[in-house]
């Protein structure tokens, strides 16, 4: 563990931090702040996406464009939103989460482009498109080596190290509210999960779009309203966020880089811009234009960190509960939820982490799943899977929460590297789909059709297009 500590610190601290701004920046400028300039077209493209783009027979076997954004929020919207904001405050004091800004609002055009490129490169599956990273490195860079190196660290990643942190939280957190036994806990857990997980990739969309709005609308309800009762706190709460990021005592202190580490490091593992994991749902999407599923996924880091980050990190910040470190992640979440709404508090940071974090275990489980079939078309390997997939969820319920976030912290960190270099060397490709469709909206056309014969400047095959 402590070998994994220091190629952590020296992955994050020396690499990966610089090559995500770099990147972030470098696709803004590129795509002339697609993030900010097509806002309005992602809201447009997020009402109309419940709707797929298959011909009417095929309608019921496809996913939509909306489920497709569903099962990436469901993985983006877990506990990194609770727990990942809490240590982040705790770790790197509140300019932390100026720093979560920062990714989301720069990361947002990386997201853009990895999952436009997923889109161009997806495949036809049994029950729907599949794609990602693994496909665009194999059918883009022609690097199958990488691509396969990719997809096993993606399995483990999400089917292993990040499902077992999100089991760990849901249990730990139900067994400290409620008079529970853990195990009958874990076996709950896991028997919900191997429930959905057979079900395949409808059911999961299924789950997602039930599970998704509700959790999410809930949260930023109850996050306003406590707000709202302590308005008078929130500018001085924005200075304390700011101050800490910029100010000259952290400055001296080290405080600057504490926080700049740790807001980048549980943004990324929030919002996931850049991980390459959101591009593995985009790619189910029936939809006319690769870029618009681009901008749709594009929609969901704003949503996570603008919007479900802050409303945490102002839920924690308004209560006055204090950040020392002397708590630590949902601890902290739930003394800042019991100093605002009473004993009340505890039982509902239960019920938060657990739907959470569930959404989060069946969106893991899809992304590990596309990687497996990208690895081999066997029936069983996916069965075998599943069946890890279940025993890691029990097995998260049982060991330490540190091992895991180191064990994530490196896995999601090599798989960052794989894709960051993969869509750096792909971006040409994003660029030219995003100038196609923003041609054909001057041209008047308000729902824009990609017809690869038509964009001489994409020289490889596609299957799709």
């Amino acid at each position: 563990m402590e070998l994994i500590k220091i190629v952590n610190d020296l992955l994050w601290t020396y690499l990966l931090i610089g090559l995500l701004l770099g990147c972030a920046l470098w696709f803004t400028i590129k795509t002339k702040g697609v993030q900010f300039t097509l806002f309005g077209e992602m809201i447009r493209l997020l009402f109309r996406s419940h709707q797929t783009e298959a011909s009417p027979a095929d309608q019921g076997k496809r996913i939509s464009s909306f489920q497709s954004f569903a099962i990436a929020l469901a993985a983006r919207v877990g506990t990194g939103n609770l727990a990942g904001v809490a240590t982040a405050i705790c770790v790197g004091g509140p300019g932390a989460v100026f720093w979560m800004w920062l990714m989301a609002l720069l990361g947002a055009a990386t997201s853009f482009v990895e999952c436009t490129l997923a889109q161009l490169y997806k495949l036809r599956g049994h029950e729907s498109f599949i794609g990602g990273p693994a496909y665009y490195i194999s059918q883009g860079l022609h690097k199958p080596w990488m691509a396969k190196l990719f997809a096993w660290l993606t399995i483990f990643t999400m089917g292993m190290a990040l499902m077992s942190l999100q089991s760990h939280f849901v249990s730990s957190t139900l067994v400290e509210v409620f008079p529970l036994d853990s195990a009958w806990v874990a076996i709950a857990i896991t028997l919900f999960t191997l429930a959905i997980c057979f079900g395949g990739i409808h059911r999961v969309a299924q789950v997602s779009c039930a599970i998704v709005p509700v959790m999410a609308l809930s949260y930023i309800l109850l996050a306003l309203v406590l707000v709202v009762i302590h308005i008078q706190e929130l500018p001085g709460v924005i200075r304390l966020i700011i101050g800490h990021a910029m100010g000259w005592e952290q400055a001296f202190g080290g405080g600057i880089g504490a926080a700049l580490m740790q807001g980048m490091r549980r943004g990324l593992f929030s919002n996931e811009a850049g991980q390459g994991t959101s591009p593995q749902a985009a790619a189910t999407a029936w939809v006319g234009h690769p870029a618009k599923q681009g901008l749709i996924q594009t929609l969901g880091v704003f949503v996570d960190t603008l919007v479900i980050c802050s409303a945490t990190a102002f839920v924690i910040l308004c209560s006055g509960v204090e950040v020392d470190g002397s708590i630590d992640g949902v601890q902290l979440m739930t003394q800042a939820l019991i100093q605002q709404v009473g004993p009340l508090g505890g039982p509902l940071i239960a019920i938060l982490i657990f739907f959470f974090g569930f959404s989060s275990i069946i969106g893991y489980y899809y992304y590990g799943e596309a990687n497996v079939h990208y690895l081999t078309t066997r029936r069983h390997a996916i069965t075998l899977y599943r069946i890890a997939v279940g025993a890691m969820v029990f097995f998260g319920a049982t060991v330490s929460a540190q091992i895991i976030w180191d064990l994530s912290d490196l896995t999601m960190g090599l798989m960052t590297l794989c894709n960051l270099v993969a869509i750096t060397l792909l971006g040409r490709e994003a660029f030219v789909l995003l100038h196609d469709y923003r041609r054909q909206k001057r041209a008047g056309i308000t729902e824009p059709v990609f017809r690869k014969s038509e964009v001489k400047e994409l020289t490889n095959e596609v299957e799709c297009w």
